[in-house]
């Protein structure tokens, strides 16, 4: 049983799975969107969701302790002075999994993980399409077939 164990291993050691996942959270809060499998997508989102937590934070210990995951010092920087601020009214849930299909190669369900309210996407939109009409010759030949099945039953 797996009680309260968190995160995935993916197959691979622990130091390999942390290297993994820095680089993917690095290249995330670069690029603001990153392709991979649907399994590290996932646990993706939750490492750069702490990220961007500790970026709202804003103190000292918070920049250290973002530091010791993200490589590069200008994604440290962007994710405190640029990213951070962008989400300081949202509590929680600053990434998105979108799933893609599968990969061509092994057949590995691929997914898109994005930042929300990034910008340059297209905004969100927080109202359900309208439900679609049938054209009206349709509804004819519906109600015609119904009045058929009526007068034979």
């Amino acid at each position: 049983m797996r009680h309260r164990v968190a995160g995935v291993k993916l197959n691979r050691a622990p130091a390999h799975r942390r290297a993994l996942f820095r680089n993917l959270v690095t290249a995330l809060l670069q690029h603001e969107v990153v392709r991979t499998t649907d399994a590290k997508a996932k646990e993706l989102r939750r490492w750069a969701d702490r990220m961007i937590t500790l970026g709202k934070q804003g103190t000292l210990h918070a920049r250290r302790r973002a530091a010791a995951l993200i490589e590069r010092p200008a994604v440290l920087r962007k994710l405190f002075e640029e990213i951070a601020p962008r989400y300081a009214e949202r509590n929680g849930g600053y990434t998105r999994v979108v799933k893609l299909g599968i990969r061509h190669g092994d057949a590995a369900q691929m997914s898109l993980v994005e930042l929300v309210e990034r910008p340059g996407a297209e905004p969100e939109k927080g109202k359900k399409k309208p439900p679609r009409r049938r054209a009206k010759q349709d509804r004819k030949a519906g109600a015609a077939a119904q009045k058929r099945r009526a007068a034979a039953g």
